[in-house]
């Protein structure tokens, strides 16, 4: 086979082979829907018949035997789950904007959501983010247990300012307002040498609490400008964003000049690294600890997307932080832009 033509039968097969994922993507989907409409469906048929009849738990109960005997080997009817579909019918019935979205994620990830949220808000939270970033139930779980819907909505970005529209909105959900790297085996007193060592090698766990979506592209990222060398700590790319971001850590409180050697870095960046369809690149600067209001006046006059936030080697969300929390209102308005 000539060479041209090989290379236009390895295009076809690429092409091909994209066409089967998408349809193996869509099938899945198509499935998946089919059955969160069938347990909604038992869920509704239960409440109903309780309601119309009187009936007890007892219902539930011969209902998963009668089932199981009658479709042997098929899971998903268990007394267990049945009471699972009864609560989330009725967790749901009465939302129209929810009970749609319900049936574009799994079924395991539904059960997640229902058992361990608060509210709907945070409910819509998860479920979006599920639909964008596609978290397995594993990841879903360790964003809820570490609170990442509270540090989401309270983070400490510039993005409103300096952003594009177009992406401004999903860049604040990139970024969380606190980290934490439980999986680390450091003590509360340690260098920013061994913090970036332990994230590195743990790179893993590391991406998954920065978001699921981001890929690693090195540490001590070497910018060469007229001669002289800057390294940036950490550089990732957001896959959703289509953007840079570069990651300093910081193991003090947030001091104003950091943002400054940030700006620095970004600006670096954009010029010599971002490719021409990127979107502009990002910084995240991680730290020990920060004043809100300091952090606040350094931002206002940065011209370059940086957000600031703090890590934590064990999970706790600071009391303090609840009163930063944006109001309902706020919060429904943000994940419209989802």
């Amino acid at each position: 086979m000539k060479k041209t033509t090989q290379n236009n039968y390895v295009d076809f097969l690429g092409e091909i082979k994209e066409r089967i994922r998408r349809a193996q993507y869509d099938a899945l989907k198509a499935v998946n829907k089919e059955l969160i409409t069938l347990y909604w469906d038992i869920g509704k048929m239960i409440v109903g018949r309780q309601e119309q009849y009187g009936w007890g738990k007892s219902v539930v109960e011969n209902l998963a035997k009668d089932l199981q005997k009658e479709f042997p080997g098929i899971q998903g009817y268990s007394k267990d789950n049945l009471w699972r579909m009864r609560k989330f019918y009725l967790q749901y019935k009465n939302n129209e904007k929810l009970a749609p979205l319900v049936q574009e994620i799994g079924w395991a990830h539904n059960i997640v959501i229902i058992e361990s949220c608060k509210d709907n808000l945070e409910r819509e939270f998860y479920i979006r983010m599920i639909k964008k970033f596609g978290w397995t139930k594993n990841v879903l779980i360790h964003q809820i247990e570490n609170k990442t819907y509270e540090k989401t909505m309270i983070n400490q970005t510039n993005f409103s300012k300096v952003l594009p529209e177009e992406i401004r909105s999903q860049a604040k959900l990139a970024v969380k307002d606190e980290y934490t790297f439980d999986f680390l085996e450091l003590g509360e007193e340690h260098t920013e040498l061994e913090l970036e060592r332990a994230l590195i090698s743990k790179v893993n766990r590391f991406l998954i609490e920065m978001g699921g979506v981001f890929t690693f592209v090195g540490n001590q990222f070497r910018l060469e400008i007229n001669g002289k060398e800057f390294f940036i700590d950490i550089l990732l790319y957001h896959r959703r964003l289509k953007c840079l971001v570069a990651i300093e850590l910081k193991v003090s409180e947030f001091k104003p000049e950091y943002a400054g050697k940030m700006q620095f870095y970004l600006s670096a960046l954009d010029d010599l690294v971002k490719m021409k369809d990127e979107n502009p690149s990002i910084g995240i600067i991680l730290c020990k600890g920060k004043d809100r209001m300091i952090v606040e006046y350094a931002l206002r006059v940065s011209g370059k997307p940086i957000g600031v936030a703090t890590y934590k080697i064990t999970a706790r969300l600071p009391r303090n932080l609840k009163k930063e929390f944006p109001s309902p209102e706020q919060i429904a308005r943000l994940m419209e832009e989802m």
